[in-house]
């Protein structure tokens, strides 16, 4: 999220040379970033947190919760901006809204950003969709939801039947078939961009996404445009 003031940066799981190339590849200088925001404590999310934040020198939004389930390193911790989970904050020219969801970490937490008249939301890693998130999504101009794995695929995969019911559970990750009900059902009619991700390499594939979400928006009469984020590459730029 980014206006002329201020640049956001949603959680930072890869590491400072890969979301440093990313960034740069979409126009933005990793030194003009503003804040870096965290959702949740999982690595895949935190992964690169630390060395970037030590680079740049800038403060780290994270629930109140979250973050003493970071070991932050010894040399180096970054100013931190703590706040609790359900709350609205400002950064810049941008208001942020946080709302929980419902995910196996400690304060695991989404956000919507407005300014400008613009509204952007973000949800990944919830288990499912209850009606608070569904709340919090409404009025969005762009959203990334996560489309994390095909069901079907899962269920024949290599992961452990352990690791199989944690993601198919309440606490878990959505799947295409859920991302998709929600897309077809209750997907604001103002959301321009609906951007799918958080996809699985094992248990999911890019055109299978592409395709069932073409399918929910079928006979909804919208004109919403739909990119699929792939871990392996830069997602393209959405410029309002």
């Amino acid at each position: 999220m980014a206006t002329e003031r201020t640049r956001l940066l949603v959680d930072a799981g890869l590491s400072r040379k890969e979301t440093f190339e990313r960034l740069a590849a979409a126009g933005t200088d990793p030194a003009a970033l503003t804040a870096i925001l965290v959702t949740h404590e999982h690595s895949d999310h935190i992964g690169g947190l630390q060395v970037i934040a030590k680079k740049l020198r800038i403060p780290v939004y994270l629930s109140r919760l979250t973050a003493p389930a970071i070991p932050w390193a010894e040399d180096y911790t970054p100013p931190l901006e703590l706040f609790a989970a359900g709350s609205s904050f400002c950064i810049g020219d941008i208001d942020v809204d946080s709302f929980t969801i419902p995910h196996d970490a400690v304060d695991p937490v989404g956000f919507s950003f407005r300014s400008q008249g613009l509204k952007i939301s973000i949800a990944t890693d919830l288990g499912y969709m209850p009606e608070s998130i569904r709340m919090h999504l409404r009025g969005s101009d762009v959203l990334l939801l996560e489309s994390n794995h095909d069901l079907e695929m899962l269920k024949v995969g290599p992961y452990p039947w352990s690791i199989k019911q944690r993601i198919m559970g309440r606490n878990g990750h959505l799947s295409n078939e859920v991302a998709c009900a929600f897309v077809r059902d209750d997907l604001d009619t103002r959301t321009s961009t609906l951007i799918l991700g958080h996809l699985s390499e094992h248990n999911n594939h890019p055109e299978i996404v592409r395709l069932m979400a073409a399918q929910a928006l079928y006979g909804r009469s919208l004109f919403t445009r739909v990119v699929v984020a792939e871990a392996s590459r830069p997602t393209e730029s959405v410029v309002y």
